[in-house]
């Protein structure tokens, strides 16, 4: 079970926030206000907050800029993972990713399960990893950014967390998790013979 090490400091990552909607203005972006709170409440710094309409060009080619910029760490997208037409937000992302992150998607419907039962199998929710930038897209409604914030990215984008976090990804001067430090190899102990006596 993942835990805070006390001993370990928290190391700040620059979060950029997009949410993706074709009708909601900073007005009306209540998951986008949510996950900008969350992360700052948190000690992260906001390092852009944009809204684009559900179009994969559009959503890409900010996501492109943010992951070619020095200084973002990660990417928190918001909309776009259902199953009407105009959801285009994993295909959008996942031709980014230098690796995927399969097991953000898998966490947050098995936590959504409790909440929304069976429906939870309508999220697309995934994660990657791209330019050595973290890039996670969540559902649209800020119940679901809430779930997948409190349940998941709190902990993953916290280096105090332990066994094992995300931030030594991103961050260099952040301490690696156990599993992710260089194997050593053993060195033999030289045998010391005693001259007798």
């Amino acid at each position: 079970m993942a835990h805070i090490h006390a001993d370990a400091p928290f190391v700040p990552l620059n979060i950029a926030v997009l949410t993706v909607s074709d009708t909601r203005g900073f007005d009306r972006d209540g998951s986008g206000d949510l996950l900008c709170a969350h992360l700052i409440a948190a000690g992260h710094w906001l390092g852009e907050r944009r809204i684009v309409p559900d179009d994969i060009y559009r959503i890409r080619a900010v996501v492109s800029e943010w992951i070619a910029r020095d200084g973002i760490h990660a990417v928190l997208v918001n909309g776009g993972t259902g199953f009407t037409p105009r959801d285009t937000t994993p295909e959008t992302l996942a031709p980014l990713f230098d690796k995927a992150i399969d097991g953000f998607g898998e966490l947050f419907r098995q936590i959504s399960h409790g909440d929304i039962g069976a429906s939870t199998i309508q999220s697309r929710a995934i994660g990657g990893v791209a330019n050595h930038t973290l890039v996670f897209a969540l559902p649209g409604s800020p119940k679901a950014c809430a779930t997948a914030w409190d349940g998941i990215l709190a902990s993953q984008l916290d280096a105090r967390t332990r066994p094992c976090n995300f931030v030594a990804m991103v961050r260099p001067d952040a301490t690696p998790c156990v599993s992710r430090q260089p194997a050593t190899t053993p060195v033999a102990a030289e045998r010391v013979e005693e001259k007798p006596a």
